[in-house]
């Protein structure tokens, strides 16, 4: 069972959403505004954020911030529109998934199991260490010899999920799916900015290269320049 905080302003899908969730064995508490939201979020510790971005005081991108500024809780974005831009900077804002409206019970269930497995998993360890790259899970931030990097938060998970995989060449794709949760589409531009923004942190360049190296066609693995 799951607590579940519900930012929506629509009592249909507020209710709805409270009589088939509970039904699944999980706690609903809801609120129509983003403020009210965020106090909800604070208060209560909730499991799973679910926010809907069309609330009548605030705009989602302005509640997510401020739920981000106090709580690492798993946020799941609801839009009306499939906007690949926007979600992802949602999705850099340190949302945690989406689902686009209309969407079933049995769906966003099925997210949040998502969510927090992937919150729950303690099978790797906490601290990886390639060369002088340090990259700490649990404290979310990077080291660089010695020199803490401001990372954005997909940046710091884009180089979680590679240095938990030194030297294994991964598909663009792999990581549109593991990093972003969006396994279709828009791969290649997505994760070459972020690549390209994860480089320039690290000081180096696609032409000149030391931890992140990329194959065309291939994908991207993060190397030891040490070894």
């Amino acid at each position: 069972m799951a607590s579940v905080l519900l930012i929506e302003d629509d009592q249909r899908i507020r209710q709805s959403l409270a009589a088939t969730l509970a039904d699944m064995g999980h706690e609903l508490r809801s609120s129509p505004t983003g403020l009210g939201g965020v106090a909800e979020a604070v208060e209560a510790a909730p499991d799973v954020v679910v926010l809907d971005l069309g609330l009548p005081d605030l705009p989602g991108d302005e509640v997510l911030k401020m739920i981000r500024a106090v709580s690492q809780v798993p946020v799941i974005i609801a839009t009306a529109q499939d906007d690949e831009a926007r979600i992802v900077r949602l999705l850099d804002l340190g949302a945690d998934d989406y689902v686009v409206k209309p969407f079933s019970a049995s769906h966003l269930a099925a997210r949040i199991r998502a969510v927090l497995r992937r919150g729950l998993s303690g099978d790797e360890p906490s601290e990886v260490v390639v060369g002088g790259l340090v990259v700490d899970v649990a404290a979310h931030e990077a080291r660089l010899d010695g020199k803490r990097l401001d990372l954005t938060s997909k940046e710091f998970e884009l180089l979680a999920f590679l240095a938990s995989r030194p030297g294994v060449m991964v598909p663009k794709r792999t990581l549109m799916a593991e990093v972003w949760r969006q396994p279709y589409g828009g791969a290649d531009k997505t994760v070459d900015v972020h690549l390209s923004w994860l480089r320039r942190k690290l000081g180096e360049t696609a032409a000149n290269p030391v931890y992140i190296h990329t194959k065309r066609g291939v994908g991207v693995k993060l190397v030891d320049p040490t070894a």
